[in-house]
């Protein structure tokens, strides 16, 4: 996915950002690298809106979250859309703070906590019998190559299938919400979900704590979620994820 940062408050809001918002005061509170920004609004929503990505699509998110809330706490997809070479995506708020917020960074043992249980949890609920979407190595390596990017030939032997999930696809410690007592609440930007080994999404949601609250906490994250390390795994994992 895209590298994210927390934006400053007089960024740019788009005309379309204004219409969607319908009045509601807005607050920037996300930012990716290719030019999307996700506004909060004073009256619970979330609007996503920023040029079309090749990697994965706010329609592809919208029916993924849809099909998620059935048995997860994800967001409430309010609409979607096109205009130009933009799509916007609008969703209710969830319970809880972004794993990254400054409240939860420092207070990082209670965050990672919270993001190996979050997403443990999350394996457990959703269903992979009629499951619609795909997230395996080949489907990864497939989409990869469409987008003109020439793989490492050992990224197509791939270790021997864990456990299969339904995996989160983008399981970075921002994803996960937190609620005030310290527990998850919540998972959001799915954009990616679908079938695939569990350490796909374990290897990265590791990856990303040293990104976010520092080195030390990986082992933290894997108790959480309450696993032993799988070096294999996790290398060719976070491999396939930093080539892709």
């Amino acid at each position: 996915m895209d590298a994210v940062s927390i934006p400053r408050d007089d960024i740019e809001v788009p005309e379309l950002v204004r219409t969607l918002a319908a009045g509601a005061a807005l607050t920037p509170v996300w930012r990716n690298t290719v030019g999307g920004v996700t506004f909060r609004t004073d009256d619970g929503r979330y609007l996503k809106y920023g040029p079309r990505n090749a990697e994965t699509t706010m329609a592809a998110e919208a029916a993924r979250l849809t099909w998620a809330r059935a048995h997860t706490p994800v967001p409430e997809v309010v609409a979607h859309g096109e205009e130009g070479d933009h799509e916007w995506l609008v969703t209710r708020a969830l319970p809880g703070l972004s794993a990254v917020d400054p409240r939860w960074i420092v207070e990082p043992a209670t965050a990672v906590a919270a993001v190996g249980t979050g997403l443990r949890a999350l394996h457990y609920a959703l269903p992979v019998a009629g499951c619609p979407f795909d997230w395996s190595v080949p489907a990864r390596i497939g989409a990869a190559r469409r987008r003109g990017i020439r793989l490492p030939l050992a990224l197509s032997d791939a270790p021997p299938v864990d456990r299969l999930v339904v995996c989160h696809g983008d399981a970075c410690c921002p994803n996960t919400l937190v609620a005030d007592e310290g527990r998850w609440s919540g998972h959001v930007d799915l954009g990616a979900l679908g079938v695939a080994d569990r350490w796909a999404d374990i290897a990265v949601a590791a990856m990303s704590t040293e990104w976010n609250y520092g080195p030390g906490w990986e082992g933290a994250l894997l108790d959480a979620y309450g696993i032993a390390p799988d070096a294999e795994r996790m290398r060719f994992y976070r491999d396939l994820w930093n080539a892709t």
